[in-house]
Order: C-alpha cells, then structure tokens, then sequence
C-alpha cells in the first residue's frame, strides 16, 4: 500500500491516564454480591430460577455454560461478579470483546474508567491516553510470543503486576532457529497442537513482532513493572487465577488502543485467533450445557453461530449432534415477540432485533429477557447460591 495514504500515529501527542476524567469509579460501582438480595419482578425471577437448574445440570454433566458479555457488564461493575461465577465453576468460559478487556484493565491498574467520548473527540483528545495504549498493546505483543491469547495477556499481566520483555538476544535466536528450518510443512491434523505449543515458525513471526516493538519504543529487557492496585476488581485476573478461560474477541479499529504507536495488528491477530479457537472449543462441548449473552448485540451472536457450525461439521463426522443446549440472551431492548416460536415475521419490529434473528436460527432452545444486566446476574447468582451448588 503507498505509505502517503497512511495516518501516521507518530505525531499524535497523547496524554497521562493520570489527567482523564472519568465517568466510572469501580469502587463506588462494583456490584456488592455479598449483600442479601433485593426483590426482583415475578417474571425475571421466575426466568433466573430456570436458567440456574440449567446451570445444575449441565455442571453435573460436565457440559459447558458460557457466558458472552459486552463492555457495559463491566462498566456496570459486574466484573467481580463475573469472575466469582468463574471461580465458583457455575461459568466455565467468559467473553467479551476489546472495550471490555480495555475497561476491565483501567479499573484495575486506576481504579477509574469511561471517558466523555463526546468532550474529548471534539479536542482530539477521545482515546489519546499513554498507559492504556502502550500497557495493554505491548501485553499483547509479549503474551503472542508467550502463546497467549488475548485474554489470557491481560490477565496474566494485571496478575504478575507487570512483563517480562525477553533479550535480544533470545528473541533473535528465535527468528534464526525458525529461518533454519528446512521444511515449514505441518500436518493440517495438527493444528491445535501446533497453536498450543507455538510452532517454531508462529514463534518466530511473534519474536520478531516483539523485537520491532521493543527496539522501535526503546524498552529495555527485563521485567517491566506496571502495579495494578485495584486488580481485586478485575474479572481478568479472577478468571486467570481460577484457570477459566476468558476469552476476547475484538473487530480491528474499534478500540482506543489502535490510537497508539505500540500497536500491532499482528499481536491483537495472534491472539485474537487463539481466543476464538478457544471459544470454538467451548462451544463444542455445549451439548446439555448454557450460553448467556449479556448486553452483547454484535460480538456475542457473530461469533457463537461460527463457533456452533465449526463444532457441528466436527461432531457430525463423529455421528454426534450440538441441539440440547438453552440459549439465555439479556438486553434492554422490550419483550414484543415470544422467540420460542422461531424468527418473527417481517412486518413485525422484532424482526429486526438482529441478535435474536441470530440466535433463533442456531437450532437450540433460546429466550430473551429484557432486565438491566445487574439485576439479571445477581439474581442467577443468589439463585444458585440458594440452591446450594457450590
């Protein structure tokens, strides 16, 4: 591509996270789910109970209950909540797209998130902030090489409170031990093998992305300290700690951190990719289990009907099938048409509630429930608590 059609990143001045004003304050929105539980309507109540014997038994099974969730179940301060799902096993993957992992990190590593995107676009000012930028960009450079996914970068680095930038030296070994390979062919059988253990030839090409990194920002070897003191906070970490996946599935350009001159396309691609392959996975594994989709309009539906047709082509070759499992989808938007009896017609304005088009189409048992996303999990959570599964 001729380089005068590229916006050069360079002579954008960015700005301390330090001087934002934020909108959120974890500690003051954090969802406090030791409290007793407060009354919900009859209906939501009745449809939280349904979903947590869902859970029950697909727990019992072994079957998989994952949970998608968009950016504001964060802002909401439902992240420890989340993660204590996790922790507990009721969920046994978590995702969410990049402004989630991006929300998820500011709580922990300031406590504060949300910027007034109308204030600083105006001033060229809406996602021009340093830490943000360069932290979770070089996260992602360093957990590629690390054969990490996107998730799992961040988590592991709000857990370790800071990265290990590997020598030049160990990073060029990588890239020659790779150029000297006489052969680059791999059995296509071999693919989840290859991408779990980082074949030599990934491993090169994320060397060499961290390498351009590293020398092109001047960041010395060594661990890199970044203490992240409300990390309590973040459901990354949690889920990090408790060994469940959370996974992230970001659209390229949408997040403020492709403002920044540390990113890199091939970073958030590496583990990009290995976050839906893990997600993938998890779907595979669905029959007799639950998939909520919480606030999620775009991301949620779009990658869960690829994920159920890739597993689908796989276990139909085993003469097996994916249909026993109950689809939960939360939003705000009102309950006008009972789903349960498939796609509404085209004169009808549910028609074009575009997520359940999606969902009702996969084959599977799926409901909606219009309720706030914290009145939703709370109640699925004290439910459960109630119904002593821990």
């Amino acid at each position: 591509m001729n380089t005068e059609w590229l916006f050069d990143r360079s002579k954008i001045v960015f700005s301390p996270l330090s001087e934002r004003a934020n909108r959120v304050d974890i500690v003051k929105s954090m969802v406090d789910f030791t409290l007793p539980p407060e009354p919900v309507p009859e209906m939501l109540q009745r449809k939280v109970s349904l979903a947590a014997e869902e859970i029950i038994r697909a727990r019992k099974r072994g079957a998989a209950v994952v949970c998608a969730f968009g950016a504001h179940a964060v802002k909401n301060g439902l992240g420890p909540l989340l993660g204590e799902f996790a922790r507990r096993g009721w969920f046994t993957h978590l995702a969410t797209n990049g402004a989630g992992i991006i929300h998820d990190w500011e709580f922990a590593y300031q406590g504060m998130s949300s910027e007034n995107v109308k204030e600083n676009v105006q001033v060229g000012k809406f996602g021009t902030w340093e830490e943000t930028g360069y932290y979770i960009n070089l996260a992602l450079a360093v957990g590629a090489y690390e054969g990490r996914g996107y998730g799992e970068s961040i988590g592991a680095f709000i857990t370790r409170n800071g990265l290990n930038i590997p020598p030049r030296e160990e990073l060029l070994d990588a890239i020659g031990a790779a150029a000297g390979m006489e052969s680059a062919s791999v059995s296509g059988s071999a693919e989840m093998e290859r991408l779990g253990s980082l074949h030599p030839l990934r491993r090169c090409a994320a060397a060499a992305d961290l390498l351009e990194i590293v020398t092109s920002l001047q960041i010395p070897e060594g661990f890199l300290e970044a203490v992240h003191p409300y990390a309590h906070f973040s459901v990354q970490k949690m889920a990090y700690l408790a060994e469940v996946p959370f996974t992230s599935h970001p659209m390229f350009g949408h997040d403020i951190i492709y403002t920044h001159a540390a990113n890199r396309g091939a970073a958030v691609g590496r583990t990009g990719e290995l976050d839906f392959l893990a997600f993938a996975h998890s779907i595979s594994h669905l029959e007799g289990g639950v998939y909520f989709s919480v606030g999620s309009a775009v991301m949620s539906p779009m990658i869960f009907e690829k994920s159920l047709s890739m597993a689908r082509n796989v276990l139909l070759q085993q003469e097996k099938t994916l249909t026993d499992c109950g689809i939960h989808v939360v939003d705000l938007q009102g309950e006008t048409w009972d789903w349960s009896r498939g796609e509404p017609p085209a004169d009808n304005p549910a028609y074009y509630l575009r997520f359940m088009k999606s969902f009702s189409r996969m084959g599977c048992r799926t409901d909606y429930t219009a309720a706030d996303n914290r009145s939703y999990l709370l109640g699925l959570f004290h439910e459960l608590e109630r119904k002593s599964i821990t």
